[in-house]
């Protein structure tokens, strides 16, 4: 008598079954090896694609768009052209905020002069960052999508005008996890304002929670709150920490898969640790006098920037993976009109500090393994803007996504040279175009992760940080 739940199944078709599901196992860890399927979000060290050239990444944003064609991309054309309408020559976009019109071209009032041995051109906006271009690799044919400050800011960050992709440090920090699991593996660093798009410029879009960036308050204590009060000793705080972990770890067990809840577990965690690592980490008054004036932090103008370029040093050097420091947040350096008025303010703010970090990091030995990043969103029009009238100080350049200026420094670059051209006129990219993508592609490479291979499984479709784009910009490297 057959008995009610038992089966006919031959040998063969059980070995075939069992096959199957070790092959599903099989195929299950290769994938998530490789990153199209999602393993438990964590911060644990991870092996690179190929040897990393720098360990870590100091992203300086200045953000508004500054002039390209005033700081490192002169053109003597514009002052052969200058009052002279646009020629029909040089296509205007149809989305252009200047319509069918075609405004009057605006010469540079900047002075040029070739610097280092490379003898690469800077204007006397920025004198001491000019002492270091022989460290500097300045790609003069970048271009972007989009048009406005948001959207701009975030394609920067995170690949697309859209919001909802990781940025380019989450991206990191899922690849590489952290160095220093005593403090964020990305940080995020602003001066006056807040930046546009706010926190979408950090997120981690559909990757874990885990992996965005932590933004430390420009005012008092980076980290709010991170010190316990004086009665709470530290075999309280780890109870504390550990009956809340229990309550997380159980309703975890209701719901898993809440990347959400896996974030603040980690959090919580990382804040404890950080109550004993991160104080150190952000004392500038553990720096001396000299290397203070180094970052320009003793005068008013320079001192904010400054304080935030000296910190970025000292994250890296404690372990910290990806830093970004703002410039202008909240579009600072975007000169509709008063340009002049208002690079000599971004420029005298940003010029001494970068110069010092730069200078800082090569003498401690750390600029071989950082990778230093300059640039703002886009650039500025040859032209004017339809604000402004053309003439005296209060000329101002419009928005340009169609050919600007970025620069690298350090961690396996080859410094003292150009890449890339924009036209006579410095309004689009025209020799060697390089896309956001390829920045990132580019910066990724540098950290020891290959763009194509670095995907995350989301909604049935392997991500990448490139959006399945993006090139190598070879000729930048070492």
């Amino acid at each position: 008598m057959q008995r009610p739940f038992a089966t006919t199944r031959s040998r063969r078709g059980f070995l075939t079954s069992a096959g199957s599901g070790l092959g599903s196992i099989a195929l299950t860890s290769l994938l998530t090896a490789d990153g199209a399927l999602a393993a438990a979000p964590s911060l644990a060290p991870r092996k690179p694609h190929h040897k990393p050239r720098a360990r870590s990444v100091i992203w300086l944003f200045m953000e508004g768009g500054p002039s390209h064609i005033d700081l490192f991309d002169p053109k003597p054309a514009l002052d052969k052209l200058a009052g002279k309408l646009t020629p029909e020559s040089f296509k205007l976009p149809v989305t252009s905020a200047t319509g069918s019109h075609r405004m009057p071209l605006v010469a540079s009032q900047r002075k040029w002069k070739q610097h280092g041995q490379s003898g690469l051109w800077v204007s006397d906006w920025y004198p001491h960052i000019a002492t270091c271009v022989d460290r500097l690799a300045v790609i003069r044919s970048c271009w972007a999508d989009g048009l406005n400050h948001v959207g701009s800011v975030r394609q920067m960050n995170t690949g697309s005008i859209l919001a909802g992709r990781p940025s380019l440090g989450a991206w990191a920090t899922y690849g590489l996890g952290a160095a220093n699991r005593n403090l964020p593996a990305f940080v995020v660093l602003t001066d006056d304002r807040v930046v546009r798009g706010g926190p979408t410029n950090w997120s981690a879009g559909f990757l874990p929670a885990t992996y965005q960036g932590t933004h430390f308050q420009k005012d008092g204590p980076p980290i709010p709150d991170l010190k316990p009060a004086e009665d709470v000793t530290d075999a309280r705080q780890r109870g504390r920490l550990d009956f809340l972990r229990n309550l997380n770890q159980a309703h975890a067990g209701k719901y898993p898969g809440d990347d959400e809840l896996d974030a603040r577990m980690e959090s919580y965690g990382l804040a404890y640790r950080m109550q004993g690592a991160a104080p150190g980490a952000v004392d500038l008054t553990k720096e001396s006098a000299a290397t203070r004036r180094l970052y320009a932090m003793d005068e008013k103008e320079t001192a904010r920037f400054g304080a935030n370029c000296l910190l970025a040093r000292r994250l890296v050097e404690h372990g910290v993976r990806f830093v970004e420091v703002y410039c202008g947040s909240g579009s600072g350096w975007d000169a509709h009109t008063g340009l002049e008025e208002n690079h000599t303010k971004w420029c005298r703010a940003s010029d001494r500090p970068i110069a010092g970090l730069l200078t800082d990091l090569e003498a401690r030995g750390l600029l071989e393994e950082t990778l230093v990043v300059w640039g703002g969103e886009f650039g500025r029009t040859p032209f004017t803007d339809s604000n402004s009238s053309g003439k005296g100080a209060q000329y101002g350049r419009d928005h340009n996504p169609w050919g600007f200026t970025m620069w690298m420094a350090g961690g396996g670059i080859k410094g003292g040279q150009t890449a890339g051209s924009t036209d006579e006129i410095g309004f689009r990219a025209v020799d060697k175009p390089y896309h956001v993508h390829d920045l990132h592609a580019t910066v990724l490479h540098l950290m020891g992760l290959n763009h194509l291979d670095l995907t995350f499984l989301h909604n049935g479709r392997p991500e990448r940080a490139t959006v399945n784009g993006g090139k190598v910009i070879g000729e930048a490297l070492a």
